[in-house]
């Protein structure tokens, strides 16, 4: 994506010079002793009033199998509910990518397309007839 290209400068002036509070969540992995920590994953996150926005998230691919990015959300719900927020935001959603999908996974998914929030069901629905029922691409595309 393109936060591979980012400095040290770049990251940290995202998270500074936002204009919500914005934090790190971290996970780690504790040895069997449980003295030793390995970070294993992380999600920069936007602290809301109605909710968590999760800008980013990145794990340790030699663990994928855990399910880490799965884990993160739904340790985000968690943090939502106790904190008594209503949303927690998965960030943009690309149809059609791959890295993206997961978030299908997650019940009550929207979009906020044609400046409204549509259940992505429905937005599907919406974009397929607007794009089969239109020879003007570019019109479905403004929406």
């Amino acid at each position: 994506g393109g936060m591979d290209d980012m400095s040290v400068e770049d990251f940290s002036r995202m998270i500074d010079e936002s204009p919500t509070q914005t934090r790190i969540v971290k996970y780690f992995e504790h040895s069997e002793e449980g003295a030793e920590r390995t970070l294993v994953a992380a999600a920069l996150t936007d602290m809301l009033q109605d909710g968590l926005s999760m800008l980013y998230s990145f794990y340790d691919l030699e663990r994928a199998k855990n399910s880490l990015g799965t884990y993160m959300v739904l340790d985000h719900i968690d943090i939502a509910k106790e904190n008594r927020l209503k949303h927690v935001y998965l960030g943009y959603w690309v149809p059609g990518s791959k890295k993206m999908d997961y978030k299908r996974k997650f019940g009550s998914l929207e979009v906020f397309f044609g400046n409204v929030w549509r259940n992505i069901d429905e937005y599907e629905s919406f974009f397929r007839s607007r794009l089969n029922g239109s020879k003007d691409r570019a019109a479905v595309e403004d929406q």
